[in-house]
């Protein structure tokens, strides 16, 4: 079963071929999601509609993002990395995440990536044969990972998509981040079950194959189904 952060990488391995040849697994996160939003918007919809709970009593939450304004409001990433306190740090991956996605604890997790995200400076002469430099683990301040993380975000905007929720119920406000990979994987998940459905009614009521369905135009497929459950 693939792991929720390698859903979006194959949809994007999928949709672009010109991404095939890359480590998208190294790309930033904003470009990673720039790509899903994009291939959400040309395969189904610019609107995003989802729901969420209320994190106090549950209360179902629906949301609508516009995809279009979405990408529109972010360009392509002009830089890989950011300067703090003198310290240069590349943007995060997906790989990056994929190695901190057993941390439970939210401050570890942003002190581990934060250090696998320095870039590290090659001091004196280097050789071909020699390795890359060890990366040292640091310790942050309070300050420096809130300016660290206000950096990278500014950088990169799209990484997080961060929806701001206030519960009619119960009056609690609360933001959730938009899972772009899991949200474009559901949508596909539910309209490749819908599709395996409409081959099953059509099969059974005159005999053709799935090959046969498959090749039907859609709105000739939509008419036999419609016939079918007339």
């Amino acid at each position: 079963m693939l792991h929720p952060l390698d859903k979006g990488l194959l949809a994007i391995h999928a949709a672009f071929p010109e991404a095939r040849d890359e480590s998208v697994a190294d790309w930033p996160l904003g470009r990673r999601n720039r790509a899903l939003a994009e291939l959400y918007c040309a395969c189904f919809s610019p609107s995003f509609q989802g729901w969420t709970e209320c994190r106090k009593c549950g209360e179902k939450l629906e949301f609508n993002v516009d995809g279009n304004a979405l990408i529109a409001s972010c360009a392509p990433q002009s830089c890989s990395s950011v300067q703090v306190d003198g310290q240069s740090f590349r943007l995060p991956t997906t790989r990056d995440l994929a190695l901190i996605a057993g941390e439970p604890d939210a401050l570890q997790a942003s002190l581990r990536l934060f250090n696998q995200c320095v870039v590290e400076e090659a001091r004196g002469e280097t050789t071909e044969s020699q390795a890359e430099p060890q990366k040292t683990t640091r310790e942050w301040t309070e300050e420096s990972i809130e300016a660290i993380g206000a950096c990278m975000a500014q950088a990169d905007p799209l990484a997080e998509i961060l929806l701001h929720f206030d519960c009619p119920a119960c009056g609690q406000s609360f933001e959730e981040n938009l899972d772009l990979p899991a949200f474009l994987w559901s949508k596909l998940e539910s309209c490749a079950m819908r599709l395996m459905l409409d081959i099953h009614a059509l099969a059974s009521a005159y005999g053709w194959s799935e090959k046969e369905i498959l090749a039907l135009a859609p709105a000739r497929r939509d008419f036999y189904l419609q016939a079918v459950r007339a």
